[in-house]
């Protein structure tokens, strides 16, 4: 079906607008105090204490995951769930507003993905939807769910996993960018595991044969995954990180040693084989070393499913909107960004959101068609393992100079700029807008659920985050 914006867009709007303010301040607040996954304490205490100001009703602690919580209001009716994060990323601490590469602290970390925007936008976006609620007298529930650890630590695949999507109906997110959008439907499935190989030491001079390197293995594995992509398909990816390289003394044989691999595809079948050959090889590199392993999982992320009314009542709102807003002291900032930047960045930018590069420009405030062609650059992201149990539709608005390189000290350091929060203006209205449409509109809402029914009907799922696999609180310690 094609939808339009509902007549109740402009109340929602409003609703939304007379509390930016309060939103703006608690993005910027987030972006000063950068927390790596389910580290986030003080940003999580920071989220519930909004929703507590603004009267919704509080859970904290959601799924057995400290940082995560759940705000609800409103009573009876359809149940829309708004997703925010506010995690961030390490090593990247940078000064704000700067165009020059300077750190506020030296290896410290920065929110590099724009998820102090985030979370506070899907914030502000389901607090317009409690303001809405309470005014019309509409049954309703909306809620906000904050999650933690998007950065590779799968929140929303444990909250899945306990069933803190059972009831809802509808769920919405979205994520800063360059450019403003319905966000396409594709994602890389993934998983994250540990490898830890167990040796024996032993002098590495006077007895290196009585010893057996943990960090050879962990190379040969490296080695063996290496070859392996000749022969994967061309969108998967694998990465990989060493955790414990088996100390800093040479002249020891390293008798333990792990490395973390992160193992991406297009779908979660192709993963899963994906991650049957990556254990396969781990297995082979502890057979040449006569060492052991034991691999560890992490987390995981369903890809991303698509759910076309919705994306439709999405695009109309954007439509409706327009863009940001930018002005000229907006577009000259980011200017002095795109200095910092190659042309490649500009070039893959502007390919991302399938549109032709524009000489000159450093912000944008069109609207990207709804099925604008793009290239297949594409990430993974735990929202997509809530696609599987939830009708779910994102959005992405421009927050930041085109070009900027994501997971960068440029994002990072235009993160509290007048820009920034311009984007997440946008993007909240936008999301509450779609909640009102769906609130309102029962036709929408049962189009939803029959899309999502009938992909459900012939694709079979399996949360990639098993009921054996414990949440990852101390993933970040390393």
């Amino acid at each position: 079906m094609s939808s339009s914006a509902s007549p109740n867009s402009d109340e929602i709007w409003r609703l939304a607008d007379a509390k930016a303010p309060e939103f703006f301040a608690l993005s910027d607040r987030i972006w000063e105090m950068p927390e790596l996954n389910y580290q986030e304490q003080r940003s999580a205490a920071q989220h519930a204490a909004m929703l507590e100001a603004q009267g919704f009703r509080v859970e904290n602690g959601i799924a057995g995951l400290p940082t995560a919580m759940l705000g609800e209001a409103g009573a009876g009716g359809p149940v829309i769930a708004i997703l925010g994060e506010y995690d961030a990323l390490p090593g990247l601490s940078q000064e704000a507003g700067v165009a020059e590469h300077r750190p506020l602290i030296e290896g410290g970390n920065g929110h590099g993905c724009g998820h102090n925007m985030l979370g506070s936008a899907s914030l502000l976006a389901a607090t317009a939807v409690k303001d809405w609620l309470a005014a019309t007298g509409a049954p309703g529930r909306v809620r906000y769910y904050g999650c933690p650890a998007e950065e590779g630590g799968s929140s929303k695949g444990f909250m899945v996993r306990e069933g803190a999507f059972d009831d809802v109906d509808i769920a919405i997110c979205w994520h800063p960018s360059a450019f403003t959008a319905v966000s396409l439907p594709v994602s890389l499935a993934c998983v994250e595991v540990e490898f830890t190989f167990h040796g024996r030491a032993s002098h590495a001079a006077a007895a290196p044969h009585l010893g057996r390197s943990a960090l050879d293995a962990v190379e040969l594995m490296n080695i063996g995954v290496n070859y392996m992509r000749e022969h994967m398909p061309a969108s998967a990816r694998v990465h990989y990180a060493y955790i414990d390289a088996g100390g800093i003394a040479p002249n020891v044989v390293q008798a333990k040693a792990t490395v973390r691999h992160l193992i991406r595809a297009l779908t979660l079948g192709e993963m899963w084989d994906l991650v049957r050959r990556v254990k396969a090889i781990a297995e082979g590199a502890a057979l040449m070393t006569e060492t052991t392993v034991v691999a560890r999982q992490l987390s995981g992320d369903a890809n991303l499913v698509g759910n076309r009314p919705l994306e439709e009542a999405m695009y109309a709102n954007l439509l409706r909107l327009g863009g940001p807003g930018f002005d000229g002291a907006d577009r000259a900032l980011a200017a002095a960004f795109q200095k910092t930047f190659s042309a490649e960045d500009i070039r893959a930018s502007y390919a991302r959101s399938g549109l032709p590069v524009r000489e000159g420009e450093s912000l944008s405030d069109e609207i990207c068609p709804l099925d604008a062609k793009t290239d297949l650059s594409i990430g993974s992201t735990d929202v997509g393992t809530v696609s599987w149990v939830v009708p779910t539709v994102q959005c992405r608005a421009a927050c930041y100079a085109i070009g900027t390189p994501g997971h960068s000290w440029q994002l990072v350091a235009q993160g509290k700029a007048p820009a920034a929060h311009k984007g997440l203006a946008l993007a909240a209205k936008a999301m509450a807008g779609v909640a009102v449409d769906v609130l309102s509109q029962p036709e929408l809402l049962k189009a939803a659920k029959d899309d999502f029914a009938a992909f459900r009907a012939k694709n079979p799922f399996q949360n990639p985050i098993g009921d054996d696999i414990a949440p990852p609180l101390d993933m970040a310690a390393h």
